[in-house]
């Protein structure tokens, strides 16, 4: 497995990490507790050293998974997690709980993180979700003191835009910056990246496949159940399915030129960007991981690359991201 460096840090970490929200969250009921601890272990035999989690995934549950799963690895893997919900509730749909980056919440969320990880610091400490309620100076000082103390390690934001970016920054140096990227989902690309690139800031995009889209697996007939939240995605009503099959026909086209899958395909173009994007597909399959794997040996040229953008450029991708509601936590 190759290695990449997120950003100006010596943060070294897998050129592919494993995403784990689906296996305790989100994606339906969660998956059984030993499958997921042989998948992980699965991940960690194959070369992947980096996993993402965040204290809702659950809420809890997926860092307890990991906690106890990858114990026996600590020291050879890295793990990321993220705060900034307030999970005292007890509505647990994703984006119910409202946001809650106060210093005194962080620094309560970081113990409890720091538990069920069983660990004595956190690798990678994301915000989940930018607080409009509370400066981001003030969270990136909690986050500094955190780093002083020894329970932090790197600090990270997740779906913020430029200028929170540089407020952050500013205060405690960035390690990287986790959002959705990926080859329907290309607005990172007009100030984000340029912004990471300026200030040696690393680029974690999660989503990479398009929750799934990417695949070639998904069609309009697709059923979601309600406990699945692409049940509740404009992007993933069937009309919007059918309009962006385009997308996938495009990628089975030159996954076709290069032996690979559509999803292969997905992650080395993503992987080919820059030197220091480092995506996070997430499954809770052996045979998807492996297939997420072998993305990273494939070789994109200059040719390849200027056809997929002259084609993807072609396609309009229908259908927002997310209900308008969890939007307006994005990009502040």
């Amino acid at each position: 497995m190759q290695k990449r460096k997120l950003g100006n840090s010596n943060f070294e970490v897998s050129a592919i990490g494993l995403g784990c929200m689906g296996m305790s969250f989100s994606y339906g009921p969660p998956k059984d507790k030993k499958e997921m601890t042989d998948l992980l272990h699965a991940a960690v035999d194959r070369g992947i050293t980096f996993f993402d989690t965040a204290e809702v995934y659950g809420p809890f549950l997926n860092e307890e998974l990991l906690g106890e799963a990858l114990a026996p690895y600590r020291g050879k893997v890295v793990i990321a997690t993220k705060f900034g919900f307030d999970l005292s509730g007890s509505d647990n749909r994703p984006g119910a709980a409202g946001l809650n980056s106060r210093p005194e919440h962080i620094k309560q969320a970081v113990e409890g993180s720091l538990k069920r990880l069983k660990v004595d610091a956190i690798d990678l400490l994301h915000q989940h979700r930018v607080d409009p309620n509370v400066p981001i100076e003030d969270v990136a000082a909690a986050v500094k003191e955190l780093m002083q103390q020894g329970k932090v390690k790197y600090f990270g934001l997740s779906e913020a835009g430029v200028k929170t970016i540089r407020r952050a920054h500013a205060v405690q140096p960035l390690t990287a910056l986790q959002s959705e990227y990926s080859l329907w989902w290309r607005k990172p690309e007009q100030e984000v990246i340029p912004t990471l690139q300026e200030l040696g800031i690393g680029f974690v995009p999660y989503s990479p496949l398009g929750k799934g889209f990417l695949t070639g697996k998904i069609d309009e007939n697709a059923k979601f159940d309600s406990s699945d939240f692409r049940s509740t995605l404009p992007r993933f009503t069937p009309e919007a399915l059918t309009a962006n099959q385009a997308l996938i026909d495009l990628l089975g086209g030159i996954a076709k030129r290069k032996n690979a899958t559509p999803a292969q395909i997905a992650l080395s173009w993503l992987l080919a960007q820059k030197s220091w994007i480092v995506p996070i597909p997430g499954t809770t399959k052996l045979n998807r991981l492996e297939e997420n794997i072998g993305a990273v040996s494939i070789q994109l040229t200059p040719e390849d690359l200027r056809d997929i953008d002259a084609a993807a450029s072609k396609v309009k991708v229908e259908g927002a991201r997310y209900p308008e509601r969890l939007e307006k936590m994005t990009g502040l």
